[in-house]
């Protein structure tokens, strides 16, 4: 039997106790019993009611034995829904104003803007907890300064190495590291994937570390609509992108299939890429280790970080019930180390994140704790079409002056969002 995961007694105890009172003629389901063998505390009493959670094809597996223990936990029978992961997004949206919506959807911190703007989440509190949650993964969560989803997996891209080609890294710098790969004597020095769209997410580590963000961040990590990587630190940014260019170390005719392959193939010591591909490259028995992306610019290079996470409908039918399972349950440090285990991505948690032993893993927890997360202010969504067209005119060379086409590529996206805010 899968070991009993506790919940928080005093917190959640307080909070059913309150639902159990107050949710009356809302609850939809029948009374749902813990198993004898499991039974709940006596601080968290067995209660009525169904609490609905809606997750798509490739969170549910995740998920279903942690509802399962919530249920042998409280007794509180949780209806987890599938979902079609393109649309659940826009369900939710559409469904919460009319009722027909779940209590709590499980997605990803970049909803959080649209979602909040349409007025279907509720803010959530949590309190002193907070601190032990990467610093990126609470302000992934966060708009206009308020806190909408709890965190519990984060992803980004870093370094990886092919430890049979390179085994040793010492580079300092970005350039030190494209001089350290050349001398493995291979196709590529380092990968990057491009493509003819161009590829803003995966050189994102190397402009962060110009000091030039897509956008400007509030003193609580919350993304503002001011544009942060125009002047004199962009164009050195877009001057650099060309360099690579002339320099071979990018190229539009590598995206991520081509960057993939050839890293397989064993083309190149090094590339930039994310834990969807490490998988396949350990499953095929490479030796491999993960490490930052060394600054380009002279700051740190902090790469995009995603978040997974639970939101709170605005319209639950038990809004005392959603926040105890989303802030007092997902939260514990069990709960968040059983996610882990079940979803092979690190946890949000701190402390769980320090019990993983997966050195791949760890070593993208190392790359990405002080990463950016990716804004979920709608005009991100604006954005990346004249980003990802402007950097591959500089790489390519079509642009001749790389600082004027990127101060257009600003001027546009500028005027973008001003059409949006009228």
């Amino acid at each position: 039997m899968r070991r009993s995961i506790p919940v928080v007694a005093a917190a959640l105890g307080l909070a059913l106790t309150m639902t159990a009172c107050s949710s009356g003629g809302s609850s939809t389901g029948d009374q749902t019993s813990a198993p004898p063998s499991e039974a709940p505390t006596s601080a968290a009493p067995t209660l009525s009611g169904t609490l609905t959670m809606w997750v798509d094809e490739t969170r549910i597996d995740v998920m279903k034995p942690i509802v399962q223990e919530f249920t042998a936990q409280t007794g509180v029978k949780v209806d987890l829904v599938q979902k079609v992961s393109g649309d659940i997004r826009t369900d939710f949206v559409k469904q919460v104003p009319t009722g027909q919506g779940p209590d709590v959807i499980i997605g990803a911190h970049d909803w959080t803007g649209e979602f909040v703007n349409n007025g279907v989440v509720a803010p959530i509190e949590l309190g002193d907890k907070a601190d032990g949650f990467a610093t990126s993964a609470i302000q992934a969560f966060t708009y206009d300064g308020k806190l909408y989803g709890a965190p519990y997996a984060i992803e980004n891209i870093a370094l990886v190495r092919n430890n049979k080609l390179q085994p040793e890294t010492t580079a300092k710098t970005f350039d030190d590291l494209v001089t350290e790969g050349k001398k493995a004597g291979k196709k590529y020095s380092v990968l990057i994937q491009q493509g003819d769209q161009g590829d803003a997410y995966h050189l994102y580590p190397l402009q962060t570390s110009f000091d030039a963000p897509i956008f400007k961040q509030s003193g609580d990590g919350s993304y503002t609509n001011e544009l942060g990587l125009g002047g004199a630190n962009g164009d050195k940014f877009a001057k650099y992108i060309a360099k690579l260019g002339k320099e071979k170390v990018l190229s539009a005719s590598i995206g991520g299939d081509q960057a993939k392959a050839a890293f397989e193939k064993g083309d190149s010591p090094y590339i930039v890429t994310g834990p969807w591909y490490t998988t396949e490259f350990t499953q095929k028995g490479m030796d491999i280790s993960v490490l930052p992306v060394p600054s380009a610019g002279g700051s740190e290079a902090k790469p995009f970080v995603g978040v997974q996470g639970a939101f709170i409908s605005s319209k639950s039918k038990n809004p005392l019930l959603a926040q105890a399972f989303v802030t007092s349950f997902l939260t514990t440090e069990k709960v968040q180390t059983e996610l882990y285990k079940a979803g092979g991505r690190l946890p949000a948690l701190k402390a769980s994140a320090e019990q993983v032993d997966d050195p791949v893993l760890k070593g993208f927890n190392e790359a990405g704790a002080t990463g950016a997360p990716m804004p979920s202010i709608p005009e991100m969504g604006a954005m990346w079409a004249f980003w990802g067209t402007t950097q591959v005119q500089i790489i390519s060379g079509q642009a001749k002056d790389p600082a004027a086409a990127w101060t257009k590529m600003v001027k546009n996206m500028q005027d973008a969002i001003d059409k949006a805010g009228k």
